[in-house]
């Protein structure tokens, strides 16, 4: 869909940790917006600042948007994000990025996410499990500790429910691999992965990570456009 500029209005703010709030937007103008699940919205800050987020809801959900955000790095979009409340007006442009998961797809995904990188693979997998998809599929979530795996409840209760779907999540351990993300969700990756044949995967996060993961699942044969990415930091 061509991106537009959109009116908008907040309906309810929630805290999914004491740094990660999601907002759910009401459609004005348009009504209701046609996106493809893993798309984002960019708010203008200024002539020429503004501030990605991805939507966290379902494509099949067009009135209302949820948009997901870590205000923890305490910038310009953080201030706003957390300055959110029912009643306020919301200006964006949408949807934009190519970040998306087609079901037509006969390849196997696999999905990684560093936390709030979760948030585009979890309108991905909402949509596809909304619609049948019965295909096995793989999410790889890492966090620092268990309190950043934002949706960590939602796809425990997905994987009991679609015995095809496999959920992995990893935290930090206690010895301060939090320092190093990037190489511990690349040694989860290079644990749980052993065959890469009919693979297609999807990662999103930081930057290091982002090559870190790319980097071993080509050196276990994947073709290196078979790892699409979303870059947050």
């Amino acid at each position: 869909m061509k991106p537009r500029e959109c009116r908008a209005r907040v309906d309810a703010v929630r805290r999914l940790t004491p740094d990660i709030l999601e907002a759910d937007l009401r459609m004005e103008e348009p009504p209701a917006l046609e996106f493809d699940a893993g798309q984002w919205v960019s708010v203008p800050f200024g002539p020429k600042t503004v501030r990605a987020y991805s939507i966290a809801s379902t494509p099949r959900l067009p009135k209302v948007l949820t948009l997901c955000a870590d205000v923890a790095p305490g910038g310009i979009g953080s201030a706003w994000f957390r300055a959110l409340e029912p009643g306020d007006p919301v200006r964006f442009k949408g949807p934009l990025g190519g970040f998306v998961f087609t079901q037509a797809d006969p390849r196997r995904p696999l999905f990684v996410a560093e936390e709030i990188g979760i948030v585009p693979i979890r309108s991905i997998l909402t949509a596809l499990y909304t619609t049948g998809f019965g295909r096995p599929a793989t999410l790889v979530y890492w966090a620092r500790d268990s309190g950043w795996l934002a949706y960590d409840a939602e796809f425990r209760s997905l994987a009991r429910r679609y015995p095809r779907f496999a959920y992995c999540p990893a935290v930090a351990s206690a010895a301060g691999a939090v320092k190093d993300g990037a190489g511990s969700l690349a040694e989860v990756v290079e644990r749980l992965v052993s065959d890469v044949a009919g693979l297609v995967a999807y990662v999103c996060g930081g930057e290091q990570t982002i090559h870190r993961v790319r980097d071993v699942l080509v050196a276990k044969g994947l073709d290196r456009k078979a790892v699409k990415w979303e870059k947050f930091w």
